[in-house]
């Protein structure tokens, strides 16, 4: 969960980057939002096998495995999103600042339902109640960042940019919204988990 969390913190420094036209420092957190996806794919592999060991020993290793896996896709929209990013500015096209000021709020609330997210994950296995009122607050989360969501994307496709920033930054938004979908998600398959154990 720290290497999501480290990778979901360098998508709203990578818009920072993207309000100051700062192609080199985007490009520079591209990579290490790259690496730290590669190291997050091989926890994961890890994580798999050792659940593949343990067998039917483990009741909840299904569960475990949705967690799992629907976390690890947190770092793919995460990738998804930097990556348009990154070719926005080398292309330097042009987004209008007000669109730049709320994909940098869709940023900041992507970036803390993952944050309610790791709440989740510290409480999980200890307490199946705080573990449920922790998913609620990702919930809450959620559903703050969903309204920002569905605010930017008339905004960009009612703005008057060129037809491929538009697309861009509208796939931006989307991996964003889909980022904390799939934080929600794993906070509902952590309320299961914690029912089994």
């Amino acid at each position: 969960m720290r290497k999501i969390v480290e990778l979901t913190r360098r998508v709203p420094q990578m818009v920072d980057c993207l309000i100051k036209g700062d192609s080199e420092g985007a490009q520079q957190l591209y990579m290490e939002i790259r690496r730290l996806s590669e190291e997050v794919d091989q926890k994961r592999r890890v994580i798999m096998d050792e659940l593949t060991d343990v067998g039917a020993i483990l009741t909840s290793r299904e569960d475990f495995m949705r967690f799992v896996n629907v976390v690890h896709e947190i770092a793919d929209f995460c990738e998804g999103a930097a990556f348009r990013i990154t070719e926005i500015l080398d292309r330097k096209w042009k987004v209008p600042k007000d669109v730049k000021g709320d994909i940098a709020e869709m940023a900041d609330a992507m970036l803390e339902t993952v944050l309610r997210l790791r709440e989740v994950n510290a409480v999980l296995g200890y307490n199946a109640n705080a573990t449920a009122e922790k998913a609620s607050d990702v919930e809450a989360a959620e559903r703050a960042a969903d309204e920002l969501y569905r605010k930017l994307e008339l905004k960009i496709i009612s703005s008057k940019m060129d037809i491929p920033t538009m697309l861009l930054l509208r796939e931006v938004a989307q991996f964003m919204e889909d980022a904390a979908d799939k934080a929600e998600d794993a906070a509902n398959a952590a309320r299961v988990l914690a029912l089994s154990l």
